[in-house]
């Protein structure tokens, strides 16, 4: 059954969704004919399409489809609160003021967030895409429902226990990146409280499986529960993006830290801002190469 969905201000739904795909060719989300995602839900697995005529219509299929439209208003938004943001610099000024259906959705989600999270750590977006489509397509299962073909739902956190080492070679992921997906599989149950946690609390509790620090934390956060303040300190291009946006140089972390004080605590909406304003950072040499494990 469609559920109908009005939401009380201006929505972009690509935009808001828009965090949780993983490279253009992730298996678990796809915009074809709206939004369509996968995900491991409380209940089980669950495939979600959103479509907006008029009024935004979300339709589930699978164990986690009632959850999953439940969920949708969060998702989209609705619990985002940035009545009290205040732009300090005129492009966060300007961007805001152009992009007035930006928000910041809470997929609810925590281990589906944590998965591709923990392999983007210290590798290119491209390996990190990469590594997660290939353990989608052989540990996640068919999506529910009538989805676009080849859809996956993401491995739970029993099937990632079940990875061999020699398959976690063939998707490409080396070892300090498995062990922390490991351990963080062995106690996914109670991560899952860090969405009800929330903010620094959420965080930490996030930051205390080994191989889960910051950065890690913190993406994880901006997706699962829209945190307004997790801000990906760590991040390799982040704090060089921000420094060339916001003062025509390039900054480390504590200058990144330093120059987003004023926005406590919705430091990660100013960030956001930042990266929708198309402002970029000058290309001083050659981009890093991938790394393919595989051959290793």
């Amino acid at each position: 059954m469609p559920r109908t969905w009005r939401p009380p201000f201006p929505l972009d739904v690509a935009g808001v969704l828009g965090p949780l795909r993983r490279g253009p060719g992730d298996v678990a989300f796809r915009a074809e004919d709206g939004i369509w995602l996968t995900a491991n839900t409380p209940v089980g697995p669950g495939t979600l399409h959103v479509t907006r005529p008029d009024d935004v219509v979300g339709r589930a299929w699978g164990d986690g489809g009632d959850w999953l439209l439940d969920r949708l208003p969060a998702m989209l938004g609705a619990e985002d609160d940035d009545s009290a943001f205040e732009a300090h610099h005129p492009l966060i000024a300007e961007t805001r003021r152009r992009l007035p259906g930006f928000r910041l959705g809470a997929c609810g989600r925590v281990w589906d967030m944590l998965l591709p999270a923990v392999l983007e750590q210290k590798v290119t977006v491209v390996e990190a895409h990469r590594s997660y489509r290939e353990l989608c397509r052989k540990f996640g299962t068919p999506a529910p429902g009538p989805a676009p073909a080849g859809m996956r739902v993401p491995p739970t956190p029993r099937a990632v226990l079940g990875i061999t080492d020699w398959e976690w070679h063939r998707a490409g992921v080396d070892g300090a990146r498995r062990r922390a997906l490991i351990a963080a599989a062995r106690v996914a149950h109670r991560l899952e409280g860090a969405a009800e946690s929330r903010g620094e609390v959420g965080r930490a509790l996030l930051c205390k499986v080994p191989g889960i620090g910051v950065w890690t934390a913190a993406e994880i956060a901006q997706r699962a529960w829209g945190d307004p303040d997790a801000v990906s300190f760590g991040d390799f291009h982040l704090a060089g993006l921000v420094g060339w946006a916001l003062l025509g140089h390039p900054l480390d972390d504590d200058g990144m830290a330093e120059i987003l004080s004023p926005y406590r605590p919705q430091r990660h909406r100013a960030v956001r801002y930042v990266e929708a304003s198309g402002a970029r950072k000058p290309r001083f040499g050659p981009r890093f190469a991938p790394r393919d494990y595989r051959a290793m």
